[in-house]
């Protein structure tokens, strides 16, 4: 059913699909629907929720996992790329609708968006008191320069396109990476190092 709504909302927007297009469009009945989810409101939130709660899930797992603020913010930066392979659809349905979330909704929305955030920040906090990222970083303004740059991705990512979603994750780390490591490091073997795990640097893709 999310699915179904998905298209649907994609193609005509969310005041311009019914209860009954749904419905039609899955084979079921409203009771089916209405089963599941007390009104159109609800689901477009859930369409929401599933994949905020995703990221958010990966970003604390990854900040947890990791012990410093290179490895944490390569791996929260690689989870963040590949929700946008994973659900394409609902990020942009997200985008186009989410103004007529209900306001009970928005907040949960937000709540989590801003937890992940959060989880970005203490990464880049954590690097600039390390001396593993610039000193002169702005903690905020580079948060939201990454934020903004991996949500653009809905934009203009394609399946048909050249390089996989993982490609593109190992390609945003790069150049995320040499934003905010110090300079001595990037410049140094260990940088090589940093990438190894990367399967689109590992190929020998990366040039130099």
């Amino acid at each position: 059913m999310i699915q179904s709504s998905l298209i649907l909302f994609e193609q005509y927007g969310f005041h311009g699909v019914s209860v009954n297009q749904i419905v039609e469009n899955v084979g079921t009945s409203k009771g089916g629907f209405y089963h599941h989810f007390t009104s159109k409101d609800e689901l477009l939130f859930e369409i929401h929720d599933t994949f905020i709660t995703h990221v958010l899930e990966k970003g604390i797992y990854a900040y947890e996992t990791h012990h410093s603020p290179t490895q944490k913010l390569k791996a929260i930066v690689k989870e963040f790329v590949n929700v946008f392979g994973l659900y394409k659809a609902h990020i942009s349905v997200f985008y186009q609708e989410s103004t007529y979330l209900k306001q009970q909704y928005q907040r949960s929305v937000k709540d989590k968006r801003d937890q992940f955030k959060q989880i970005v920040m203490r990464t880049i906090e954590e690097g600039k008191k390390s001396g593993e990222f610039r000193e002169e970083l702005s903690v905020e303004i580079t948060t939201m320069a990454i934020l903004g740059m991996v949500n653009w991705i809905y934009k203009w990512y394609r399946q048909s396109g050249a390089n996989t979603m993982d490609e593109i994750g190992d390609i945003f780390v790069d150049l995320i990476l040499h934003a905010v490591l110090q300079t001595e490091t990037i410049s140094k073997d260990n940088y090589k190092e940093i990438l190894l795990d990367l399967p689109f640097f590992a190929k020998g893709n990366r040039n130099g």
